[in-house]
């Protein structure tokens, strides 16, 4: 049941930030999903580089929409998604 909601979250974070990078017309719902799971990676792995535990709810929110953000930010850059 986990994975099913981490799914469901990490598409929502996905999804949430390919609107504010604006290349959600370039990705799907598989692609939120796998942005927003290893953004999600990502952020915390960061965050956890920085000394930073996230632990309300709130908190590990803003930390997997930050992870996704910077992951769509260097996708962008290899070249993956452009900005439309």
């Amino acid at each position: 049941m986990s994975l099913i909601i981490s799914l469901i979250i990490g598409g929502i974070v996905g999804w949430l930030a390919s609107i504010v990078m604006k290349t959600n017309a370039q990705m799907g719902l598989i692609a939120n999903v796998l942005v927003g799971v290893g953004g999600s990676l990502l952020g915390f792995w960061i965050a956890g580089l920085l000394g930073i535990a996230p632990a309300g709810g709130i908190l590990r929110f803003v930390v997997a929409f930050a992870g996704a953000v910077l992951l769509i930010f260097i996708l962008g850059k290899l070249g993956i998604f452009r900005k439309t």
